[in-house]
């Protein structure tokens, strides 16, 4: 049976450097015959976490925020693998990326160990001489920590410098690196 990747992308730009990495990803996924689902989240409406705990209450019937994070809890649940896309902005991810992580707070509200076995790739573009001091290490220990203590597997992650819109493409290394990331995160 094929598995089911979403791919979620938090820039702001459709085309930018961390899109083209998780399309890269996608199509890797795709040559392993994964069924992979985009979903764009700066144009949903997500709000910030409001830290009220309803979604943790026993008995709990999931967040109490309505807004797109509805659709998307059953999408992560039903998603075998996951991609998270992001630029880093100000030494970190992007504002879209952390609201959304923010909220998976409420995820086991509508499934008991949500995250037990997911399969997690991180695409991320940076601008600077390096991951270090463009920050993109700081996001990337974020993931790390996250998904480690929540028991998700991460796959891997691929990561490249490119400023302008579209740069990253001439990064071959990086570009392969992130197809090969497709094709693991569909087979395992």
């Amino acid at each position: 049976m094929a598995k089911k990747v979403l791919v979620l992308l938090g820039s702001p730009r459709r085309k930018g450097n961390s899109a083209i990495l998780a399309e890269q990803i996608t199509r890797g996924a795709k040559s392993a015959k994964a069924k992979v689902e985009t979903i764009y989240l700066h144009g949903k409406t997500i709000a910030p976490c409001k830290a009220c705990f309803t979604c943790q209450k026993i008995g709990s019937k999931g967040c109490s925020i309505q807004d797109d994070m509805q659709e998307l809890y059953l999408k992560l649940i039903d998603a075998d693998a996951w991609v998270i896309a992001s630029p880093v902005y100000w030494f970190n991810m992007s504002a879209q990326t952390k609201i959304f992580m923010d909220r998976c707070f409420a995820l086991p509200a509508y499934q008991a160990d949500p995250f037990l076995g997911k399969k997690i790739a991180i695409a991320m573009a940076y601008g600077g001489e390096d991951p270090f001091d463009s920050g993109c290490v700081n996001a990337l220990r974020t993931f790390q920590d996250s998904f480690g203590y929540i028991e998700a597997k991460l796959v891997g992650m691929v990561y490249g410098s490119a400023m302008e819109a579209g740069q990253i493409r001439s990064n071959e290394k990086v570009m392969q690196e992130a197809f090969n990331l497709g094709k693991k995160l569909a087979a395992e």
